[in-house]
C-alpha cells in the first residue's frame, strides 16, 4: 500500500491549511479592529487579539499534526500515544468543519475539508494494518509486520 505517499501528502495539506487559517484570522482580526465590532460588550481590541491568538494556537496544532504525519512517513512507522490521538482530532475537527462548512461557505470548502478527512484518516488506517493485536508488539505479532528479533543467548 502506498501509505508514505499519503502520509507526506497529508502533512503537505496541513501545512498549507495551516498558514491558511493564520492568514484568515489575521485579516478577521484587522476587519474586526477597523470596524470596531463588539460582540455582547467586549471590546473591539479584545477580540481583535482573540480572533489571532486563536488562529496561532489552531496553526501551530495543524503544524503540530503535519510534523507527526511527515515523521511517520519518514520512518514508516505507525504514530503512536499521545500523537495518535492528535491525529485522530484533528480528523474529527476536519470532519465537524467540513459539516459546518457546507451550510456557511458551500460544496468546495465542504469538498476541501473532506479531502483533507480522507487524507488522515486513510493515513490513520494504512498504519494500522500491522497492528492487529498487541500495538507494542510481540514475538507472533511484531508492529508494522517487521520481523521478529532472535533471541540473543549470552
Amino acid at each position: 500500500m502506498a501509505r508514505r505517499p499519503v502520509a507526506l501528502a497529508a502533512a503537505v495539506v496541513l501545512i498549507l491549511e495551516a498558514f491558511g487559517i493564520v492568514l484568515l484570522n489575521w485579516i478577521l482580526s484587522i476587519v474586526v479592529d477597523r470596524q470596531q465590532m463588539s460582540l455582547a460588550g467586549l471590546q473591539p481590541r479584545a477580540m481583535s487579539t482573540g480572533s489571532w491568538v486563536a488562529g496561532i494556537l489552531f496553526g501551530l496544532f495543524l503544524l503540530f499534526c503535519a510534523a507527526v504525519l511527515l515523521r511517520s512517513a519518514l520512518r514508516d512507522r505507525a504514530p503512536g500515544g499521545f500523537t495518535r490521538i492528535a491525529l485522530i482530532g484533528c480528523a474529527v475537527v476536519h470532519g465537524i468543519l467540513g459539516a459546518f462548512s457546507v451550510g456557511l461557505v458551500g460544496w468546495v470548502a465542504f469538498l476541501a475539508m473532506m479531502v483533507v478527512l480522507g487524507l488522515l484518516v486513510l493515513t490513520l488506517m494504512a498504519y494500522n494494518e500491522g497492528l492487529t493485536g498487541d500495538a507494542r508488539g510481540n514475538a507472533e505479532n511484531t508492529p508494522n509486520g517487521a520481523p521478529p528479533v532472535a533471541p540473543t543467548s549470552a
